[in-house]
């Protein structure tokens, strides 16, 4: 890994934002899921959920691919597993909703933690969902439709997050959230994506790695990885 890619991911890394995510409530389309993850990471994302519709979903969802790589993804098994596991992190939960309760998504504070609920592309968000919610956010419409894309709808409110978050300085602080032992996987796995596959397969933890990005490990660690 050279120094320049070392530092990018040092930056990314201290930009990430854990206390902001989505949940994917049996989002079923993977093209859907992938550009939500995609634009996950380019706000600055660490961590999504999802229940996913079906088993081929749930596997999908581990396939490693572009932004996938730096987006993680947890698994539930239900809707209020999910939302208790948010509510338990202390994030308040938003739904996108069309109701005469709904609130303009851009009147929300986002600077607060938060998790927003994007349904499925046929049936929309659930009634458990619902019910759980905090508040039901809309995307103001003044065409004939009445909906957006899922990715698109999770994009604008995303990014409004974002932009709340910025002028909060969210963006700028000096001590990432992440904890160490998850800078230090990261910074593994993604600069040297071979020798942690062979590491994680025979398995070894990963070592620690210099300023500039390169291994320290002792020659027993690399006996190990080199043994057939």
């Amino acid at each position: 890994m050279n120094l320049e890619r070392y530092q990018r991911i040092q930056n990314v890394l201290k930009a990430r934002q854990t206390d902001l995510t989505v949940c994917l409530e049996e989002v079923h389309k993977p093209n859907n899921v992938s550009a939500v993850i995609r634009t996950a990471d380019a706000v600055g994302l660490h961590q999504i959920h999802a229940v996913w519709p079906n088993e081929q979903m749930r596997t999908l969802s581990h396939t490693s691919a572009g932004a996938r790589n730096w987006v993680e993804v947890q698994t539930h098994n239900s809707t209020l597993e999910a939302v208790s596991h948010l509510k338990e992190t202390g994030m308040q939960i938003l739904v996108t909703n069309l109701s005469e309760h709904a609130i303009d998504f851009r009147a929300i504070d986002y600077t607060q933690p938060t998790a927003i609920i994007f349904g499925s592309e046929k049936s929309g968000i659930s009634p458990q969902a619902l019910q759980l919610a905090d508040h039901d956010i809309v995307i103001p419409m003044v065409g004939m439709v009445q909906s957006l894309n899922v990715s698109v709808a999770s994009a604008l409110i995303l990014y409004e997050a974002q932009r709340q978050r910025q002028q909060a300085g969210m963006y700028d602080r000096e001590q990432s959230a992440l904890s160490k032992a998850t800078i230090q996987r990261i910074l593994f796995e993604r600069g040297h994506p071979v020798l942690a596959k062979v590491a994680k397969r025979k398995g070894l933890a990963y070592p620690l790695l210099d300023d500039q990005g390169q291994i320290v490990a002792d020659e027993k660690w690399w006996d190990a990885m080199q043994r057939a």
